[in-house]
């Protein structure tokens, strides 16, 4: 080897030899990067982890303690099904892990969004061989895990890398794929920039399903879908959907599998109506909403599943002697026009209801579009949805009521547009 003296060979086998250590010892990675390596150690032996952390607090420089956990570790249930107790929510038995929960008659549960989401997406996957489904880790908790069983070489689990999960369903967007990358709201936010230069600047056909939307329940702060209602709509090149009820939501995730552009669409966690839903799909056109119920008095335009609690508030509104009518949007962009057009002309008392953040919301698009329009002179014009805190943790009913977007603060919400307060109500 001419020009590779004995000094060479020497500092080239030491590379090898580090990078084998690397390669095949815990923590050499680590010390290569100039941390120092501490374990592995158990981290279920509190105590020993405590006085572990104390001593190498004396310790000068970046330390990395490295402790090995079993998910589930204490109670047999859930050390055998690690997804099963992922999340548990409702009562069970100590012991055996047995629900408490008392339970539903056959036929009479509704189902989740999350499982119309995965049926109704195995269902188009069958038909057309284009189209792939991505999650980030979250397979049963965005219901991707349906056609992982159905179609497995066509549905794919990234791990929890949201970035990604978004560029791989970009990447395949470009080879003519119709992506499906179904990641919780919250979650998303992790890959903003993914969605903005890689999908969006490329108008490519990349569908986002973001379940978990709006107040995700027990799960926290960390997990309340607030802010994607907001930050879609001021993506370029996106549609941005949510749909009221399951056959919404079925026939939305086909409009969209059919738009070939961007595609966004919410829903939130736990049981859809319960609904009849008829076989098929239905396009629907891009930018349309629909009048669910007419009055006299005040228009509540609600976006998304959130809109389901609207009956319940027109009827106490009825009651007390005042007529709400009620608009589903759909779309916020492109925002029906045609629809909001109409609302402007008939009513000058208008209440939009959304499950996020009321900044740059739905509400901020409706209030936008009437102003652009010229039409927001004479309308008086309320906004209900998250305030400007991070939500605690709670049943999202709970936390409906909480914020004042249950049926309970839509009424009354209306009522004072109108001029009726309770007291005069009851009166």
């Amino acid at each position: 080897m001419k020009g590779l003296g004995g000094g060479h060979l020497q500092r080239l086998a030491s590379r090898v030899e580090d990078g084998l250590k690397a390669a095949l010892t815990p923590g050499m990675l680590f010390e290569s990067l100039g941390f120092r390596y501490i374990g592995p150690t158990d981290g279920h032996d509190v105590k020993a982890l405590a006085s572990r952390l104390k001593k190498l607090r004396e310790l000068g420089g970046p330390i990395l303690l490295h402790a090995l956990t079993v998910k589930g570790k204490g109670f047999a249930p859930a050390e055998a099904d690690q997804v099963k107790w992922h999340a548990q929510s409702s009562p069970f038995d100590k012991v055996t892990g047995k629900s408490l929960a008392t339970p539903t008659p056959a036929g009479t549960k509704a189902p989740k969004y999350q499982d119309v989401f995965g049926d109704a997406l195995v269902e188009l996957a069958e038909a057309n061989e284009d189209i792939v489904a991505v999650t980030a880790a979250m397979p049963s908790g965005t219901s991707i895990g349906t056609m992982m069983k159905a179609i497995p070489d066509r549905a794919f689990d990234v791990g929890i890398a949201e970035m990604h999960a978004v560029v791989f369903a970009a990447g395949m967007a470009t080879q003519g794929k119709v992506p499906v990358c179904a990641i919780y709201s919250t979650f998303l936010q992790r890959a903003y920039d993914g969605v903005v230069h890689d999908v969006a600047l490329q108008d490519l056909p990349v569908i986002f399903a973001m379940d978990r939307a709006g107040v995700a329940g027990a799960d926290g702060p960390t997990h309340h879908g607030a802010l994607d209602i907001a930050y879609m709509r001021a993506v370029q090149n996106m549609i941005v959907a949510a749909p009221m009820d399951e056959q919404d939501l079925r026939d939305l995730l086909y409009t969209a599998t059919r738009a070939g552009k961007p595609f966004a669409m919410r829903y939130p966690r736990g049981q859809a109506t319960g609904m009849d839903v008829r076989e098929g799909f239905e396009e629907i056109p891009l930018g349309t909403g629909r009048w669910i119920a007419d009055g006299e008095d005040v228009c509540i335009v609600s976006y998304g599943a959130i809109g389901n609690y609207v009956g319940e508030a027109r009827q106490q509104l009825a009651e007390a002697g005042v007529s709400a009518a009620h608009v589903d949007l759909r779309f916020v962009k492109p925002i029906d026009a045609a629809l909001l057009t109409d609302v402007f002309s008939r009513f000058s008392k208008v209440l939009t209801v959304e499950d996020g953040v009321r900044d740059g919301g739905a509400g901020s698009a409706v209030v936008e579009w009437a102003s652009d329009a010229g039409v927001i002179s004479g309308t008086e014009v309320v906004r209900l949805g998250l305030p400007d805190t991070f939500i605690e943790h709670g049943s999202q009913r709970q936390l409906h009521d909480e914020v004042g977007i249950g049926p309970d603060g839509i009424a009354e919400a209306a009522r004072q547009l109108v001029g009726q307060t309770a007291t005069a109500e009851a009166a």
